[in-house]
């Protein structure tokens, strides 16, 4: 997750293209008027998931990164190198949107 006042126009663009698969959201804080932008990380904890042949029993058609919510990593577009600034990576389970109000407490 990262917050920013500057940042290059193409990742501005590209933040919420496909962001029901990419899992990328923007929240503009009412109280600060600060902007954070959040990309949820795929942990590698993922099961395989696809159609279930119900004669078999057996997993079938796999959907791989289709539809996951999060992105790994190496697709993040937070980074230093399109102008965020205070990037944050917050540990498994913890709420960005909890992050958030605890920042706008701290700033306002």
């Amino acid at each position: 997750m990262g917050g920013v006042m500057k940042m290059k126009n193409e990742a501005l663009r590209d933040f919420l293209v496909n962001s029901d698969d990419t899992g990328r959201f923007i929240v503009k804080s009412l109280k600060t008027g600060h902007t954070y932008y959040v990309e949820p990380l795929d942990g590698g904890e993922r099961i395989d998931w696809g159609d279930l042949n119900p004669a078999t029993k057996k997993l079938e058609g796999d959907y791989g990164s289709k539809h996951k919510g999060a992105i790994k990593e190496s697709e993040s577009l937070i980074t230093e190198e399109n102008g965020f600034t205070n990037i944050t990576t917050l540990p498994p389970g913890y709420s960005p949107l909890e992050y958030i109000e605890e920042l706008d407490k701290k700033n306002n």
